[in-house]
């Protein structure tokens, strides 16, 4: 990504002029939204969606993926894809083979889409096509889906390639205080399966209602989104990734005051996040959590959010 000196900024990056842009969910209204990273310039460019929560985006395959919970207890989650102006969409992953796909993240290196399920209690990915679906952890322990356990639902996702891990939260019930922050290694170990693996970590538990993940790897920072109850709830959380489990700090909350906050964004080289909430609200900051805006209000249930650059001229 680059750089952007306001939402309208055009300018270089590796010879070709870029501008900023936001994707963001709405899953009352069922649809994709397009707009500028100061709010402006709003746009519909998918609609008839089916609960849409988690979105990613390959820019320089000029794709917009995102997953679809629809009814958690029909087994009918789903998984589109579409242009970045919303036009050849397609069905990747159909239903029946996800329950309730939550966050979702792209590996362009390895082609890879990785999502959490929530109902079915799993941590998936596929190819960026659908094929070659995988359960990498499964923390059903025998229940059935969809997961009657809240503790077990698994909900945001990020990776990291580099060093083969990933990370992921179960929430926990409503306003419970039962959620957890969680890192396995990409590889399940050999003679272990998604049910029983044994490198699972817990970095964090006792946590209101974690939801998306978002990774600075340059820095090796984790943030996330938190529901729940104040004071640590409806929270943006900060923490290092590489820190001893055994005495790890408590996250930095950098963002308070969410009226149920899910999705969370970053412009690396811009020095700022974005954040969506329930409420309607599209959020930004610094990665520090000063100079907060409220870029758009009563915008309906929104979910997660995407900050792409894009080169000048192409459709979106």
């Amino acid at each position: 990504m680059t750089q952007l000196k306001s939402s309208q900024s055009e300018h270089a990056s590796v010879g070709r002029a870029t501008i900023g842009r936001l994707f963001v969910l709405e899953a009352s209204g069922n649809r994709v939204l397009s707009l500028n990273p100061d709010g402006s310039d709003r746009k519909v460019i998918v609609t008839d969606c089916r609960i849409p929560d988690g979105i990613a985006v390959d820019v320089e395959a000029g794709h917009i993926y995102w997953t679809n919970m629809g009814v958690p207890n029909r087994n009918d989650g789903s998984i589109e894809r579409a242009d970045l102006d919303g036009r050849n969409r397609k069905t990747i992953i159909p239903q029946g083979d996800t329950f309730t796909p939550k966050q979702l993240q792209l590996d362009k290196e390895n082609g890879k889409l990785y999502w959490c399920d929530r109902e079915g209690m799993r941590v998936m990915r596929a190819n960026l096509d659908g094929s070659n679906i995988e359960t990498l952890v499964d923390t059903s322990h025998g229940d059935p889906r969809p997961g009657p356990d809240a503790t077990r639902w698994c909900v945001g996702i990020a990776v990291d390639p580099g060093r083969g891990h990933f990370y992921w939260t179960q929430k926990g019930p409503e306003k419970g205080g039962l959620g957890r922050l969680l890192r396995a290694n990409i590889e399940i170990p050999k003679g272990e399966n998604a049910a029983n693996r044994t490198d699972v970590e817990v970095l964090f538990d006792g946590l209101p209602e974690p939801i998306d993940l978002e990774l600075d790897l340059k820095n090796r920072l984790l943030y996330w989104t938190d529901r729940g109850d104040p004071p640590r709830g409806n929270t943006v959380n900060r923490a290092s990734m590489d820190a001893d489990s055994g005495t790890w700090p408590a996250p930095e909350i950098l963002f308070r005051h969410l009226m149920e906050g899910i999705g969370i964004a970053i412009d690396f080289k811009g020095g700022r996040m974005f954040i969506t909430d329930l409420a309607g609200s599209v959020y930004s900051a610094r990665l520090d959590g000063s100079e907060k805006r409220t870029l758009l209000a009563a915008q309906g249930n929104l979910t997660g959010i995407a900050y792409v650059e894009i080169p000048v001229g192409q459709a979106f």
